[in-house]
């Protein structure tokens, strides 16, 4: 076994007994009550139909309310840096994140326009043919998600092909069109403190009161993202040399793209539209993976899943360890780490960043 080999498989398993023990951690610790490892355990055995329930039934929803908000954050950490390694991969830059393409603020836009629907700012029938609200938000997340992204590989695909370059700058002018249009609606509900404060909160992330709902959805885009690894992982390392020399290797490298940006928007897609915007999670988790193991997309795309899943994780466990009730939004917490991981990363890079 060579250097490289053990260092991934040092790297999974550090990760793995990581994330064990950070979900384990999760269910201990909350910012009201707090359970023994004992108490934690014998809880979950019995949300698993192991065993017998806590002594009081709040205390069991407690646990059961930890545990769905353990488990969507691992799947939105998880999703973010699977769609943050996809993206780098295919601009063959470790600046690059999911916002680039629209994916984030299109789904913002299009959680904000739930809010709208539910804050009374549609007709009935609206509310009527689109079942309950629960399911408008993430629904409207996918849909502005999609759309944008849709949107910006269309306008930068010119005579059949779509180049890097092309696909980045279309990414950012429709970024800023859908940031107006997001102002426009914050500006439009500042009046309504209810809706404006909803809206405004999406913009911070959330993890609050999540369900088996919202761990469903996080997690069946984070499968149909990973379902593409083995199909884009070894397209991606050969596009390091250019897309003329993946394509003289049998690379089809419109069909990699279509796939690798499929893939990455479904995965950011369906993280923002279960806990709003948190920023930063794409970017600097694939790029540490990178530099502990290797560019082979072959295991960096999985092993970004779990460090994204023990990234986002973590940060969650010590802020509400050392904060308590002051703990703050994960978009917040993820901009103040990943803000100055970036900052850094452009003095570093100039070179690369120059020859982009």
């Amino acid at each position: 076994m060579n250097s490289n080999a053990r260092r991934v498989r040092l790297c999974a398993v550090v990760f793995v007994i990581l994330l064990g023990a950070l979900f384990f951690g999760s269910l201990c610790l909350g910012t009201t009550v707090r359970f023994s490892p004992a108490e934690a355990w014998r809880g979950l055995l019995s949300l698993l139909g192991l065993g017998e329930a806590l002594e009081t039934a709040s205390r069991q929803t407690i646990l059961e309310l930890r545990l769905w908000r353990a488990l969507v954050t691992i799947g939105v950490g998880a999703a973010l840096a699977l769609s943050g390694g996809y993206i780098q991969g295919l601009f063959q830059n470790g600046l690059a994140s999911p916002s680039l393409i629209g994916v984030t603020g299109g789904a913002a836009l299009g959680a904000a326009v739930a809010v709208l629907i539910v804050g009374g700012y549609a007709p009935r029938l609206v509310l009527e043919s689109l079942g309950g609200n629960a399911y408008l938000i993430p629904l409207f997340g996918f849909a502005g998600a999609f759309g944008t992204t849709a949107l910006v590989v269309y306008l930068s695909s010119g005579g059949g092909r779509t180049s890097v370059t092309s696909l980045l700058l279309t990414g950012i002018a429709v970024n800023m069109c859908v940031a107006g249009l997001f102002a426009a609606i914050q500006s439009l509900t500042l009046e309504n403190w209810e809706v404006s404060r909803a809206i405004l909160a999406w913009t911070f992330g959330t993890l609050d009161d999540r369900s088996g709902y919202h761990a469903g959805v996080v997690f069946s885009g984070l499968a149909l993202a990973a379902a593409c690894i083995p199909f884009t992982a070894v397209e991606l390392d050969l596009l390091k040399g250019g897309e003329a020399d993946a394509q003289s290797v049998g690379v089809d490298v419109k069909r990699l793209k279509w796939l690798a940006i499929f893939a990455a928007a479904v995965s950011a897609a369906a993280a923002v539209a279960v806990a709003g915007q948190i920023a930063f999670v794409g970017l600097v988790v694939p790029h540490l993976v990178r530099l502990a193991i290797g560019a082979s997309h072959r295991v960096l795309l999985w092993l970004s899943m779990l460090g994204g899943a023990v990234f986002l994780l973590g940060a969650e466990f010590a802020q509400r360890w050392l904060l308590g009730d002051s703990a703050l939004q994960p978009g917040v917490v993820m901009a103040l780490i990943g803000g100055p991981f970036f900052l850094v990363l452009l003095v570093r890079e100039r070179k690369e960043i120059t020859a982009w």
